[in-house]
């Protein structure tokens, strides 16, 4: 299901650095939650493989007790995954994004932190891939920008990096080459390979907010005008703020479970 494009705020910056205010509507926030949202959130094409994997092995009433044991996801479900998996969700659907290996697959126990972007992938321009790297925030914050802004972890720290340190461009791509190399994207991989081997900074950057504040350029306004500062001609750079209805943003994981739950959290 193809999540909406939104109505847009207000847009600022010129190629290749620009940034994007856009607003949901109450409905369209709860079809993207139960469609395309949960769907990433619950990572059901990961699932699906595993349980594919498994399925065979379990002969008994018992050993099948055993599979749906491994494959059920019963850590807490917090309402800054759902922002990033909106905002990933956004990305597939409406700038040709791919994300083919969602962190969640890389923790060895529910819960644990992992370095690096939110989103690792790949952006299509309908003849090329090029590497894709996004970072998320999601604030209730009536601030603008939010704290989530600011601070060693802050989005403009992590755009920075990514902008302009080569190592954690570097660290990024040889984290998905190791997942390429058996995989159905290998080509694509390779492709943006090429490319980023012949210019380190031949990339497409992503900050996405996802707020439940009113709209209000200021959110970006500075970010979009340093990042263009001594821009790399060839990187792209789109920071993108997502406006939800009023205090919507608390809601968020308890719509998703219900969703899943046929209405009941």
């Amino acid at each position: 299901m193809t999540i909406a494009t939104g109505t847009i705020q207000y847009q600022l910056g010129t190629t290749p650095v620009t940034g994007c205010g856009f607003s949901y509507t109450a409905d369209e926030l709860d079809i993207a939650l139960s469609g395309s949202v949960a769907e990433v959130v619950y990572d059901d094409s990961g699932k699906a493989d595993v349980e594919a994997l498994l399925a065979g092995l379990a002969e008994t009433d018992f050993e099948k007790g055993a599979v749906e044991r491994i494959l059920a996801d019963t850590k807490p479900l917090e309402d800054w995954r759902v922002g990033e998996a909106l905002a990933e969700a956004y990305l597939v659907h409406q700038k040709d994004c791919f994300f083919p290996w969602p962190d969640g697959r890389d923790e060895r126990k529910s819960g644990s932190s992992l370095p690096g972007a939110d989103l690792v992938g790949f952006q299509s321009n309908g003849l090329d891939d090029f590497f894709a790297f996004g970072e998320v925030k999601t604030s209730t914050e009536n601030k603008y920008p939010p704290g989530a802004m600011h601070g060693r972890t802050g989005l403009k720290q992590q755009l920075e990096d990514l902008k302009d340190d080569v190592k954690i461009k570097d660290d990024l791509v040889r984290y998905l080459g190791h997942r390429a190399t058996t995989a159905s994207w290998k080509n694509r991989y390779q492709n943006a390979a090429k490319k980023y081997i012949k210019s380190k900074t031949n990339v497409r950057v992503f900050g996405f907010l996802v707020r439940d504040v009113e709209p209000n350029q200021d959110d970006l306004r500075t970010r979009v005008t340093k990042l263009a500062k001594d821009q790399h001609a060839d990187m792209v750079i789109e920071l993108l703020a997502l406006y939800l209805p009023q205090d919507s943003i608390g809601q968020l994981s308890n719509k998703v479970v219900s969703g899943r739950n046929g209405g009941v959290v």
